[in-house]
């Protein structure tokens, strides 16, 4: 990756206002990144929505839930790494798949897994770990 790599970190409260800032931080290094193409920025951007959405409205826990995100732009991918305080999520990956065309929701860990290269998640009873990347083409 070496010193080509742009990053940015975001933290606070899951909620509207944390997703909104994420998505901030990744138009961002967007401007400094005129080597990632439109699709790549696209498709990327819908699965860190997604997620930090998720963790928003789907994580648990007696306190607030707090999340930390760490975005990277290098030549090579795009990262974006969620650490969150919520209770583990339970998540059966051999279910995911697109629901049918009438439903209104359930789509966002599908479309996320499509979109992306490498979606890790690991949870324990201190949080979830959320690890997203997607692989550039080469330059040309």
């Amino acid at each position: 990756m070496g010193s080509d790599q742009r990053t940015a970190h975001v933290a606070g409260l899951a909620g509207p206002a944390l997703v909104e800032h994420v998505l901030d931080a990744l138009d961002a290094l967007w401007e400094v990144s005129p080597h990632v193409a439109p699709e790549d920025r696209t498709l990327f951007a819908l699965a860190v929505s997604e997620v930090s959405t998720n963790i928003a409205a789907h994580g648990e826990s007696e306190l607030g839930i707090t999340v930390e995100v760490d975005l990277a732009v290098s030549a090579d991918d795009l990262v974006a790494t969620f650490v969150d305080t919520a209770d583990p999520a339970r998540i059966d990956w051999d279910a995911v798949t697109m629901p049918g065309v009438d439903s209104e929701s359930g789509r966002g860990l599908a479309l996320t897994t499509a979109v992306l290269d490498d979606f890790e998640h690991s949870g324990d009873a201190t949080g979830n770990t959320w690890v997203l990347r997607r692989r550039l083409a080469p330059s040309r």
